[in-house]
């Protein structure tokens, strides 16, 4: 059996007297959306954190497609396969799309100007279409800044950088914190169709989400974290609305008395 892209057993994670996660173990799969839901303060933001290499755990092991890792930092968890897209969304809003996709991997000009740090804003304008269209993701022309686009678009173009990091060779791991937070209807359908692709395409995603709607229908499977410990993790097709609301609120009795 293929090992898990990612996989948490038996995580903890104290701050000082505050216990913020109990004895969480946790996988995804490749091509697989995996929801994580819970109430504010449940450990979801936590539990990305350790996954992204933001913070270390107090106890428990992590492994990425079978093999032990232990992020010192975000660009340990990058190294792994391991791309975060964050609420905020991190984006420049001054540069254009090509700019901010290719942020952290420019490319530069050939010759003395390329050894003097001179990017070759065409190849990445080339690369990027390229990139974007085998992700199946129409935006706005790659020369189009960034404050110009619509929220749809932002989240869009934020997921795609993170996409294009992880759906190389060796597909990899997407984060995603609350991607449809401030968005309208037909702009969560965008993120939502996109999100489904990746995973056909092999790319394992976890998603953090308040809308119960979203997470039914572009999940896999939901995991529910309720005051710091897992208390539900069933696939999609044997859970509904009411038992979800029950495991979130503390209404419906762990999966793991």
């Amino acid at each position: 059996m293929t090992s898990p892209a990612l996989e948490m057993t038996d995580i903890d994670m104290h701050y000082g007297y505050v216990r913020a996660l109990d004895g969480v173990s946790i996988e995804v799969q490749q091509g697989e959306v995996l929801g994580l839901l819970g109430d504010n303060g449940a450990g979801k933001s936590t539990l990305l954190k350790l996954m992204s290499g933001v913070y270390q755990p107090t106890n428990g092991e992590i492994k990425v497609h079978g093999e032990p890792v232990s992020f010192g930092s975000p660009a340990d968890s990058t190294h792994a396969g391991i791309q975060m897209v964050y609420q905020d969304l991190a984006l420049v809003d001054a540069q254009d799309i090509a700019t901010n996709l290719n942020l952290g991997r420019e490319i530069l000009r050939k010759g003395p100007l390329g050894w003097l740090g001179f990017v070759d804003h065409k190849a990445q304008r080339r690369r990027s279409t390229a990139e974007l269209e085998r992700l199946g993701v129409r935006t706005a022309a790659m020369t189009r800044p960034v404050e110009m686009l619509s929220g749809g678009q932002r989240q869009v173009v934020a997921l795609a950088r993170g996409a294009t990091r992880v759906n190389g060779a060796k597909s990899g791991i997407l984060l995603l914190d609350e991607p449809t937070a401030a968005l309208g209807y037909e702009q969560t359908q965008q993120v939502q169709a996109l999100v489904r692709r990746l995973a056909d395409q092999g790319v394992a995603c976890v998603l953090v989400t308040h809308n119960l709607p979203l997470a039914m229908e572009v999940c896999d499977r939901i995991a529910v974290l309720n005051r710091g410990k897992k208390v539900a993790d069933v696939p999609v097709a044997e859970t509904d609305n009411d038992q979800l609301v029950g495991w979130i609120t503390g209404a419906r009795p762990s999966m793991y008395p």
